[in-house]
């Protein structure tokens, strides 16, 4: 079903009290067959729209605000503006550094093997899939689109209703240098997969693990990762810079080599300030405690929502919960001029509107996953921002349910 946007044009006082009458802007978001499925949105169009400083960010699993030690960091490191590749003492000097990031960044994760520094995940994910050794390329059904891209041509598995693995699925399907994708942490749902139990059947059928571990904070992970073969890690998602990442390789081995910087695994050159700036932000603590006590808030306060997963283990940084008879598209025009920025799903395929591939895969219906909205919180987020969303949310749907009546 594809969607389009109608506005019809009025004028009052502005919502803010004071000021110039604006243009108001009323917009409704269309169904194809020609039913309207979202409330009418005013729209105001003047000078009066909210300060960016005062909204509030519920949109941290697309990226995270970069941390000040990162800022900090990368700095410092632009004074370090040397190839790294250069044999003088200018570009020793840059390699030395990021030695020493690439060394930062591995331990903050518990990882003792090999690091890769790439662009970011989906890169990684990319050298992971298409570069392996492997015969055959295995993916869930509820991978990252950039997984499903990467992977073209490997076979899906089913996930059960509740989002985890089918494991008679992989089961059948696992083999020697048969490779296996899968998030630890679900980017939509915030499901988290049962790795102890899958890389225990990969490893006993000889095959390789790849963990897609993105949304997987630092210094919880080295119990996770000592079941992999291969795993990708982003500095934006942590609270470091957009374009690093890395990808974690048990043995090189694993790999066919391409030439280039990175020992020959990956070409171009290296991202100093960056890589310095990744491992700053993965260096400092991430308390998850009061993150679950925030979800526990919000959800206790979301009465009628329906949760996504909510009879599984969550990470407490991502929720997607359904709002019935509300399209995803209205609620997010509408959350975005109350000041809160959520999501409709994973950050490289929100922008497209389409539906959940994740939720379709759980058994959801179309109706159904096209009225739902991702929260995610970050290190900032406060109880005041939680309860804001929920007052919005519950505005929201209790106007739709009046226009239902």
């Amino acid at each position: 079903m594809e969607t389009t946007f109608e506005t019809a044009f009025g004028a009052r006082k502005n919502d803010f009290g004071h000021g110039p009458r604006v243009k108001l802007v009323e917009l409704r978001v269309r169904s194809s067959g020609g039913s309207y499925i979202g409330a009418g949105v005013p729209l105001t169009i003047g000078r009066h729209q909210p300060e960016m400083a005062q909204r509030i960010y519920l949109d941290h699993a697309a990226t995270t605000p970069i941390l000040p030690e990162a800022r900090a960091a990368m700095a410092d490191a632009m004074k370090i503006w040397a190839n790294p590749s250069s044999p003088h003492a200018d570009g020793r000097a840059a390699r030395a550094a990021l030695e020493q990031a690439r060394t930062r960044i591995a331990a903050a994760y518990g990882w003792e093997h090999e690091t890769i520094l790439t662009s970011g995940a989906s890169e990684s994910l990319w050298i992971g899939l298409r570069r392996s050794i492997a015969e055959r390329v295995l993916v869930s059904a509820v991978e990252h689109d950039s997984v499903l891209r990467h992977a073209e041509g490997a076979q899906v598995l089913p996930v059960l209703a509740d989002g985890t693995l089918d494991l008679d699925a992989l089961r059948a399907a696992i083999g020697p240098r048969v490779l296996l994708c899968v998030q630890r942490i679900n980017s939509e749902t915030g499901i988290i997969q049962p790795i102890e139990a899958i890389g225990q059947i990969v490893r006993e059928a000889g095959g390789f693990l790849l963990i897609d571990a993105a949304q997987m904070a630092p210094r919880t992970s080295a119990a996770v990762l000592r079941h992999a073969d291969l795993v990708t890690v982003s500095a934006h998602k942590r609270g470091g810079p957009p374009g690093v990442g890395a990808l974690f390789v048990r043995d090189l081995a694993t790999l066919i080599p391409t030439g280039g910087q990175e020992k020959g695994y990956r070409a171009g050159t290296e991202n100093l300030p960056g890589a310095i700036g990744f491992a700053a932000a993965v260096e400092v603590p991430e308390d998850m405690d009061p993150m679950y006590k925030l979800r526990w808030r919000l959800e206790a306060a979301l009465e009628g929502a329906e949760i996504a997963g909510i009879q599984n283990s969550r990470s407490p940084l991502i929720g997607a919960y359904r709002m019935p008879g509300v399209s995803a598209e209205a609620q997010l025009i509408r959350f975005d001029l109350a000041g809160i920025s959520v999501a409709a799903g994973s950050a490289c395929s929100s922008g497209s509107m389409r539906p959940s591939h994740v939720l379709a895969a759980m058994g959801w219906s179309e109706p159904e996953l096209r009225e739902v909205v991702r929260v995610s919180f970050g290190r900032g987020t406060t109880e005041a921002e939680v309860d804001a969303f929920a007052a919005a949310w519950h505005e929201i749907a209790a106007e739709a349910k009046s226009r239902a009546a």
